[in-house]
C-alpha cells in the first residue's frame, strides 16, 4: 500500500508537471496548472491524490519537511542590509495590509450578519482568516524570473504577513472563544503557533550558521546545511506529534526563520553555492505543496458558492489591495509598488484553511449552525479565488513592469531577471 501511494504521489507530480508547461505556453503562471492538477487528482474527483495518501503519516511527514525546505526561497532574502533599507516600508505596508483585510471583512459581514439575526461575533472570525498565501506569488517569481521593487517588497512580506495574520486571527478566535465559553482549544496554544516556529527554526539556523560560517568546501558546505535543515524539520514533527495535544507548527515559517538566520551569517558566495543546489528541490517543493492546496478543495463547491462566498472573496480583495496601497503612500515606496503589490496578495493561504478548521473546533459545539457557514463559506471562497487571485498575481508583476522579456503578454522592462532563480 504503502509503495502504491508513493507512485500515486509521483505520478500526481508528474501530470502536475506537464500541466504547468501547458500553463506557461498559455501565458499563464505554471502554478495554475499545479492547482488544476491538485484539485483534478484529489479525492474529489479522480482520486489518484486520494484521502488514503493525503492522510497517510508519511506524506504528512514528506509535506512538512518540504515546507521547511520551500521556507529557503523566502528566508534566504531576509538578509539585514537588504531590510535595512526598506525595513519601514515592509513592516508598515504589511500591517496595514493585514488590518485593512481584517477591517474590511469584519466590517461588511457584521452589516450583512447585524441584518440578517447571524451572531456578529461570527464577522469577525470572517475578517480574521486573512493570511495570504506565499507559495503562489512567490512560484511565479520563482518561474517566470520577477524581478523589481514588488518583487522584493513581496518576499519579506510572505514572512511577516503569516506572522501579523495569525497574530490577528488568534487573537479573535480567543475572544470569541472566551466569549461563547469554548475553550476546546488552550489560548495559550493558539497564541504559541504564531511565535513558536520562529523562535526554533531561527535557533537551530543560529547554530547552523556558526558551522557554516567556517566551512570553505562547497559540498560540505550544503551538507550542514541540509543536514540542519532536516534537524529542524525533525524537531518540529517530534513536537507536532509527541508534545503538542494537536499539531500547531507551521513547517513554512520554520523553515523561513531558520534559512534567515544562516543567510545573514555565511558570505553571499557561500549563500550562492547553497541555493544553486537548492533551487530545483525547492521548485519540486513548491509543485508538491500546490498539490497539497489543491488536493482538499472540492471543485462542487463552486456551484454551491453563494452570496457570502462573493461577498467574501470581493471584501477580502478591497482589504487587501486598499491596505497595500495605504501602507505604501505613506511610506513612500516606488508607484508600482502602490499600484500592484495588492495584485500579488491576493492568493488564499492554506494556512487560512488550517484557521478556519480551528475556528470551526471552537464553533461546534455552541454554535454549530455558525461553523458550518464559516466552514462552507471559505472553502468555496478557497476554490473560486484561488484561479482568480493567481491570474491577478502574475498580472500584477507583469503591469508593474517585473516579468523579463518573452515571460508576459504586456509591455514590460523586463531587465532584472533573478539570476539563479528562488533565493538568488
Amino acid at each position: 500500500m504503502f509503495l502504491v501511494d508513493v507512485l500515486r504521489l509521483l505520478a500526481a507530480m508528474a501530470a502536475a508537471f506537464l500541466l504547468g508547461k501547458v500553463a506557461a505556453r498559455l501565458g499563464l503562471p505554471a502554478i495554475l496548472g499545479w492547482l488544476i492538477a491538485g484539485m483534478a487528482l484529489g479525492p474529489h474527483a479522480v482520486g489518484l491524490l486520494g484521502q488514503s495518501v493525503l492522510d497517510a503519516q508519511w506524506y504528512k511527514v514528506t509535506e512538512s519537511l518540504l515546507e521547511c525546505t520551500a521556507g529557503l526561497m523566502i528566508g534566504t532574502e531576509l538578509i539585514g542590509s537588504k531590510l535595512r533599507r526598506s525595513g519601514r516600508q515592509i513592516m508598515v505596508t504589511t500591517v496595514t495590509e493585514s488590518l485593512g483585510t481584517f477591517l474590511a471583512v469584519s466590517l461588511v459581514f457584521a452589516l450583512i450578519f447585524s441584518l440578517t439575526d447571524i451572531p456578529v461575533y461570527l464577522a469577525f472570525i470572517f475578517g480574521g482568516t486573512l493570511a495570504t498565501a506565499p507559495a503562489p506569488s512567490l512560484s511565479i517569481v520563482n518561474g517566470m524570473g520577477a524581478s523589481g521593487p514588488v518583487t522584493s517588497t513581496l518576499i519579506p512580506m510572505a514572512v511577516l504577513d503569516d506572522l501579523v495574520g495569525s497574530l490577528v486571527f488568534f487573537i479573535v478566535v480567543a475572544m470569541v472563544a472566551a466569549s461563547i465559553s469554548a475553550g476546546d482549544i488552550p489560548v495559550f496554544l493558539l497564541i504559541l503557533l504564531v511565535f513558536f516556529p520562529v523562535l526554533l527554526g531561527a535557533a537551530t539556523g543560529y547554530c547552523a550558521g556558526r558551522i557554516m560560517g567556517r566551512i570553505t568546501d562547497k559540498k560540505a558546505l550544503t551538507a550542514v546545511m541540509v543536514a540542519a535543515l532536516l534537524l529542524t524539520a525533525v524537531l518540529g514533527l517530534i513536537l507536532n506529534t509527541w508534545v503538542f495535544p494537536v499539531p500547531v507548527l507551521n513547517f513554512l515559517l520554520l523553515g523561513m526563520a531558520f534559512s534567515a538566520a544562516f543567510a545573514n551569517m555565511v558570505s553571499a558566495q557561500q549563500l550562492e553555492d547553497i541555493m544553486k543546489v537548492m533551487n530545483p528541490v525547492i521548485g519540486v517543493a513548491l509543485i508538491v505543496l500546490i498539490l497539497n492546496l489543491g488536493a482538499p478543495l472540492d471543485y462542487h463547491l463552486v456551484f454551491g458558492a453563494g452570496l457570502y462566498t462573493a461577498v467574501y472573496i470581493v471584501s477580502r480583495a478591497v482589504g487587501k489591495y486598499a491596505g497595500a496601497y495605504f501602507g505604501a503612500a505613506v511610506t513612500k515606496a516606488p508607484p508600482t509598488v502602490k499600484k500592484y503589490l495588492g495584485f500579488t496578495l491576493l492568493p488564499h493561504s492554506g494556512v487560512s484553511l488550517v484557521f478556519t478548521g480551528i475556528a470551526v473546533s471552537v464553533l461546534q459545539g455552541p454554535a454549530p449552525e455558525c461553523a458550518s457557514l464559516l466552514q462552507g463559506t471559505i472553502a468555496a471562497a478557497a476554490v473560486i479565488n484561488e484561479f482568480i487571485a493567481v491570474f491577478l498575481a502574475k498580472k500584477g508583476f507583469e503591469w508593474a513592469g517585473e516579468l523579463p522579456e518573452g515571460r508576459k503578454n504586456g509591455k514590460t522592462s523586463g531587465n532584472n531577471l533573478r539570476k539563479g532563480g528562488a533565493g538568488a
